[in-house]
C-alpha cells in the first residue's frame, strides 16, 4: 500500500492536488492511503516551504505546483 501525503493549508490548489492524486491512484488501481497534512510545523519537518506538495511513502515528490493526474500516475507507478 502506498502512503500518500498532501501538504497544504487547505487552499484551492491543495484541494486540486488531492483530487488529482486520488484520480491518478484510482486509475492505476493501486492500494493507497491519502493523508492531508495541514499543520505548518509538520509540513516544515519534510523540508517543504511552498505548498501544495505531494509525498509518496515519506519522500517529497512535488512542491509548489499541481501536476495533472497523468503526471501523478508516473510518480506513483
Amino acid at each position: 500500500m502506498k502512503k500518500i501525503q498532501i501538504f497544504g493549508t487547505g487552499c484551492p490548489k491543495c484541494k486540486k492536488l488531492a483530487e488529482n492524486t486520488d484520480t491518478a491512484a484510482k486509475a492505476l488501481g493501486i492500494e493507497y492511503d491519502i493523508a492531508k497534512v495541514t499543520d505548518i510545523n509538520e509540513i516544515m519537518k519534510f523540508g517543504v516551504m511552498i505548498t501544495p506538495a505531494l509525498a509518496v511513502d515519506g519522500q517529497v515528490k512535488v512542491v509548489g505546483k499541481v501536476p495533472s493526474p497523468d503526471e501523478i500516475k508516473k510518480i506513483l507507478s
